[in-house]
């Protein structure tokens, strides 16, 4: 088969605008805790996409671990493309896709970084094997093969062994603040429900209709 021949039928449910909660957060966080529900393979997985100021992008799949009134955080290496491209252009675009319940949701907003007490609070969570990567790894940087990779990560175990992993300084967090968020909701006949909410310069939040 073609993919052009792939397609299928979107008919699980539908988005009313009487139906939304006026407060996009907690929106999101009803249809993340269904997906949740639903035993979805990593319902906090995302798309990110990043620019450079001149205008190239780039797009990769990080993993949700804050969602609240003051943003969306992801974490990870500050030297990495993403590090790079967020601190000389802190613009980005969020993407979650829930294929199972015919669910997209996009986000685009503004990045800041977060404390560093937060990032040394959520690193120090993390399993030791992930902490040790972070010392071993230069994300985004060519490496000559796995086997020099596996090199750097035995070197970084034995440099921390017996003692507590400390956060890497490049290591930490970035918020995105969201100042649009949209829903869509797969229908038939590729007649989609796209609703979206906009900031408002008083605070609020404007809520339209897209065609699909």
């Amino acid at each position: 088969m073609s993919l052009a021949d792939l397609r299928r039928a979107y008919a699980r449910a539908e988005l009313h605008e009487r139906l939304l909660d006026p407060d996009p957060l907690r929106q999101f966080m009803s249809w993340l805790d269904e997906a949740q529900h639903a035993e979805l393979l990593e319902p906090n997985a995302m798309t990110l996409a990043t620019s450079t100021p001149d205008g190239h992008p780039s797009a990769r799949i990080v993993l949700l671990k804050v969602a609240d009134a003051t943003g969306f955080v992801f974490f990870g290496d500050s030297r990495s493309r993403k590090g790079r491209e967020l601190t000389a252009n802190p613009r980005a675009a969020l993407v979650f896709w829930w294929g199972e319940l015919e669910r997209q949701v996009r986000i685009c907003g503004t990045v800041t970084t977060v404390s560093e007490s937060e990032s040394v609070k959520y690193f120090d969570s993390r399993p030791e094997g992930s902490r040790i990567s972070a010392w071993a790894s230069r994300q985004s940087e060519v490496v000559r093969n796995r086997a020099q990779l596996e090199r750097q990560w035995a070197d970084a175990r034995m440099m921390h062994a017996g003692a507590s992993i400390p956060r890497p300084p490049y290591w930490g967090g970035f918020r995105v603040i969201p100042g649009e968020y949209e829903f869509w909701q797969g229908r038939p006949d590729r007649l989609h429900d796209r609703l979206r909410y906009r900031l408002l310069d008083t605070g609020g939040w404007l809520l339209e209709r897209l065609s699909p």
